[in-house]
């Protein structure tokens, strides 16, 4: 199997731009939708993984480059599993997670439910690569944690401010990034795909 030379990374995410090119090679060449000038397209899927699998098809073809893209987002047992798909879209129009991760801590602070007895949350990232020839292969990373009652850290995007891993007392926002993907649920879904770049 001939191991991928160039890439369309499909977002146009900075923050998640950014830590999926950290994940790939330095020798694969890499370009961005945006200096492609291709806007994203709706997800209207159902699943991290429909979703996943709409941007990287789109791009791909828009392109007529292999393309790998992720859908990802936060679920909170206590909110019964929300934000999930939504993650982004708790940002309102302009997708600022300032105002998601408001919504998130209210909305927990709301709930009847015990917050120091359930607060289990996790990270979930469904990969998809999607080649020009229709080939595809999808993948699905997960890590654990809980939510931490104030914002803390600058670092990472996102939900990242909010989230504890499991094992650890930092937020992903109080990590380096080169920590954070060691151990992130993009990294455990990029893993299984690896195979095609090393």
């Amino acid at each position: 199997m001939n191991k991928i030379k160039e890439i369309l990374v499909g977002t146009n995410n900075i923050g998640k731009y950014k830590e999926i090119c950290s994940l790939l090679p330095k020798r694969v060449i890499k370009y961005s939708p945006k200096k492609l000038n291709i806007k994203s397209p709706k997800e209207t899927g159902k699943t991290f993984e429909e979703n996943s699998f709409i941007k990287a098809s789109y791009f791909s073809k828009k392109s007529n480059l292999i393309c790998i893209s992720d859908d990802s987002g936060l679920e909170v047992d206590i909110l019964d599993g929300s934000p999930g798909i939504f993650s982004a879209r708790w940002g309102g129009k302009k997708n600022n997670f300032d105002l998601a991760i408001e919504k998130v801590l209210k909305k927990m602070k709301m709930s009847k439910r015990n917050w120091e007895k359930e607060n289990k949350a996790r990270f979930v990232c469904s990969m998809t690569i999607f080649f020009p020839n229709g080939k595809n292969f999808t993948s699905k990373g997960i890590i654990n944690g809980r939510i931490s009652k104030v914002k803390k850290g600058k670092k990472g995007f996102g939900y990242d401010p909010i989230f504890v891993p499991q094992g650890y007392n930092k937020t992903f926002g109080e990590m380096k990034l080169k920590d954070k993907i060691l151990i992130d649920h993009r990294q455990k879904a990029f893993l299984k795909l690896r195979k095609f770049f090393y």
